[in-house]
């Protein structure tokens, strides 16, 4: 499990827009990295608008925001178009990216099981380095709070 201190686990990941994010190439940059379980639902999307209305905010601080989800890309641009999100968001189908992170978790709901996103979000500083994990974190005021650790 990815904790504060460690080396951010490097990922290329497909973009909403068409483009491919490699984490190595945000090098000298702070990255806030949230996984969120699954877009254009009530809380994702709650989640995402805060972001999007804090952006001003994140580049003062000339950190990048991504979003990851294992929706398809055509989803996530259907998700960003649909609220005007300012940032990217990545699709991890397959899910490698959050399981290297330690976010894709056994879940319940209804008393059925599965595995899912567990909410959580990372910034890693410009070196490489997870300076903050918070993990279950609440979709509402996410945003305001890793502003607050940085």
């Amino acid at each position: 499990m990815v904790g504060e201190g460690d080396v951010a686990p490097d990922f290329e990941l497909p973009a909403d827009d068409g483009s491919v994010v490699r984490l190595a190439d945000l090098r000298g940059r702070t990255v806030v990295l949230y996984f969120y379980p699954r877009a254009d639902t009530p809380g994702c999307t709650a989640q995402a608008c805060e972001f999007r209305d804090s952006a001003e905010d994140f580049e003062s601080r000339d950190a990048v925001v991504l979003g990851v989800s294992p929706d398809p890309v055509e989803k996530l641009g259907k998700f960003r178009d649909r609220y005007d999100l300012n940032f990217r968001l990545l699709s991890d189908e397959d899910h490698s990216v959050s399981e290297a992170y330690g976010v894709w978790k056994e879940k319940s709901m209804y008393g059925k099981k599965f595995k899912g996103i567990e909410r959580s979000t990372f910034v890693i500083d410009p070196e490489g380095r997870v300076s903050e994990a918070r993990r279950k974190v609440k979709p509402k005021g996410n945003a305001k709070e890793i502003l607050g650790t940085f």
